[in-house]
């Protein structure tokens, strides 16, 4: 298997525009005919799906902390083998792990040997960034850097000063984006916009005359690794919806050995052939009046769950098996398979935010919690501990009611067996 070209795009610290820089040649590569496979580092649901709108094809997320370096190239080599551009988008700063490096940008770059493209916010700064990239670059002598890109470059002036810096410190400058109303303007609360319209195809021309994006692809990359992966044993019913339930990880649907698909607003799910319904996380709260008028596809489910059907469910799929959802708007009625409430009040909103792992009949589980919504009242038992990455318990609950797994927890890996 060869990959033509594979780079990671890090940056010192969020908000640097990495985004930004990483949907824009994903965009760039994918109209010039060539075909990019995008990667996401860490456990982001979000970005992934503006990488799938832009490039065609599904992103993949690539973490440390819920996979093995192994299991991390397998994937990389799986899902790129066809490719001939491999873009991973790095999460946070490139060093920023869940136990320092540990996580990090960095150490998927290291697992998987690929160069990162550095993206440095230049607004206001001049030849300090000579430190600054001195810093990054000497900090870790097992990392390839491809070169480094400016953002938010005030003029042509400005430019030529910071590529003196990449002078006198040997560093390839593979460009810059102008500080830009068009840029600014194609920011959004989830990410970039690349849709077809003339403001964006300006902007991707603004890649293309800033950015030198052939030297990117002179970047020669071969992985070895194993491109099948082993079909799982279940026939899955998953309910998919564009914001209720849909953090969903390509990988899981992939090893399901069927899959279909239903959307609780509007359809009554069909359990024939089926041995496992897969309710994944996604924001319910703001779609309650169509998930409380599909009363058919509540008691559905409900039958399925008090029969012994199988049943996993994350975040807004745990949420939807409870019993009510609470709102400043009122209490809206949910599938009664857990006998809780959860707050969606204003008043109630905290950030639950942190990788978790437990372990539950011999098998340990690895994934991610980030969700605002909260139990009314005390956190109700949970059948096992839950703790964060370091090691340290976490009040996050497990449940277990019959054949039916829930939690707040995004699993990574879906149970052989409940």
């Amino acid at each position: 298997m060869s990959i033509k070209t594979s780079f990671l795009i890090a940056a010192p610290t969020s908000g640097s525009g990495k985004t930004t820089i990483a949907q824009g040649l994903m965009k760039l590569f994918t109209q010039k005919d060539y075909r990019v496979q995008p990667f996401k580092c860490g456990p982001d649901y979000i970005d992934t799906k503006f990488h799938a709108a832009v490039c065609g094809r599904p992103s993949i997320n690539l973490d440390t902390f819920m996979a093995s370096p192994e299991h991390v190239r397998e994937l990389f080599a799986h899902y790129g083998a066809d490719a001939d551009v491999c873009v991973v988008e790095g999460m946070m700063g490139l060093f920023d792990g869940y136990n320092r490096e540990l996580g990090s940008s960095y150490e998927i770059a290291k697992v998987l040997d690929i160069p990162v493209v550095l993206v440095v916010d230049a607004k206001s700064a001049a030849y300090s960034m000579a430190a600054l990239l001195s810093g990054f670059i000497n900090f870790r002598k097992d990392i390839r850097f491809a070169g480094v890109i400016f953002n938010k470059v005030g003029s042509e002036r400005h430019f030529k000063m910071l590529q003196q810096v990449c002078d006198d410190l040997s560093i390839t400058c593979l460009g810059y984006l102008p500080k830009s109303p068009i840029l600014e303007h194609a920011s959004r609360y989830l990410g970039l916009d690349f849709s077809e319209d003339t403001d964006n195809q300006t902007l991707v021309q603004l890649f293309e005359n800033h950015i030198c994006w052939e030297k990117l692809l002179e970047i020669k990359h071969s992985l070895a690794g194993n491109q099948m992966f082993p079909h799982g044993e279940y026939a899955a019913l998953v309910a998919r919806n564009a914001e209720s339930f849909s953090f969903l990880y390509q990988e899981t649907l992939d090893k399901f050995k069927q899959v279909s698909f239903f959307n609780p607003e509007t359809e009554v799910p069909s359990f024939d052939g089926i041995d496992l319904l897969y309710l994944p996380g996604g924001y319910p709260e703001k779609h309650l009046e169509a998930l409380t008028r599909n009363e058919a596809a509540r008691k559905a489910i409900k039958n399925f769950a008090d029969n012994g059907g199988r049943i996993i469910a994350e975040c807004g799929g745990m949420m939807y098996l409870c019993k009510e959802i609470i709102t400043d708007e009122g209490n809206y009625t949910m599938c009664d398979v857990l006998p809780y409430s959860i707050s969606a009040r204003q008043d109630d909103r905290k950030l639950s935010l942190g990788y978790r792992q437990f372990t539950l009949n011999g098998q340990q589980f690895r994934g991610h919690e980030f969700h605002y919504t909260q139990f009314v009242g005390d956190v109700p038992p949970s059948i096992t501990q839950v703790y964060n990455a370091k090691g340290e318990p976490v009040p996050t609950p497990v449940f277990r009611y019959k054949n039916v797994l829930a939690s707040y927890t995004h699993l990574y890996q879906i149970p052989s067996d409940l």
